[in-house]
């Protein structure tokens, strides 16, 4: 019983590190202003530098890419150390270096779900991209670092950030599966990868309408 308690709270653990609002925070402790109620309403960086500016979108980023690595690494410490304890008892044939990608994986979702359904926002928030990157990061750092470039080579080109956001989860999913990996890695890759796409429902409608905002450009909903 133990085993399955420690479980549930190492991924309540992961969750509440993705569900720190950092945007919401930097609108309220910046300009005393709720983020969620200004430009395309969401608390990712990328409407904290529409409403607030370069740097504090910039903090914000780094630390929603910390929060998915930061998930990441505690659950990789945490479970091999959980299990080790006196008190308690694994289930029978219980094999760490299978249990552990799993376990890993599991703690990944969390901290996506909590990113883009924070407890603390009534369960809104992000599209949890940059915080995928940083479970990227921390899982494969190959991985993370060509979805990196992908975004980065899209944005330069076109300048739009959900497009680019889009393309660097599809890069993501073709390298975990191109590269030797744990099945739940890859499994985890794909699903976050979807999950972060399907948070972009709404900009790839205004994509194939093309009236999605370019970096610099106010968004329809600021507009509206």
């Amino acid at each position: 019983m133990l085993f399955w308690i420690g479980s549930t709270v190492g991924l309540a653990i992961a969750y509440l590190f993705g569900s720190m609002p950092t945007g919401y925070l930097a609108g309220k402790l910046l300009k005393g202003i709720d983020i969620r109620e200004h430009g395309s309403k969401s608390t990712g960086a990328t409407n904290v530098l529409r409403v607030l500016g370069k740097w504090p979108a910039f903090v914000v980023l780094v630390v929603d890419v910390l929060k998915g690595a930061a998930a990441i690494i505690f659950a990789s410490w945490f479970y091999p150390w959980f299990t080790t304890l006196p008190f308690v008892t694994p289930p029978t044939a219980f094999n760490l270096q299978t249990w552990l990608p799993w376990a890993v994986c599991l703690a990944g979702i969390a901290v996506l779900l909590g990113h883009g359904r924070s407890i603390w926002l009534n369960f809104t928030g992000g599209k949890s991209a940059a915080t995928g990157l940083g479970v990227l990061l921390a899982l494969s750092w190959p991985v993370g670092v060509g979805a990196a470039a992908a975004f980065g080579a899209v944005l330069a080109t076109s300048r739009i950030v959900s497009l680019s956001s889009m393309v660097a989860a599809l890069t993501a999913i073709a390298l975990i599966c191109g590269l030797e990996q744990p099945l739940a890695y890859r499994l985890l890759v794909i699903a976050g990868s979807i999950y972060v796409i399907m948070r972009h429902r709404a900009n790839i409608q205004r994509l194939l309408a093309g009236t999605e905002p370019r970096l610099g450009q106010s968004s329809p909903e600021s507009k509206a």
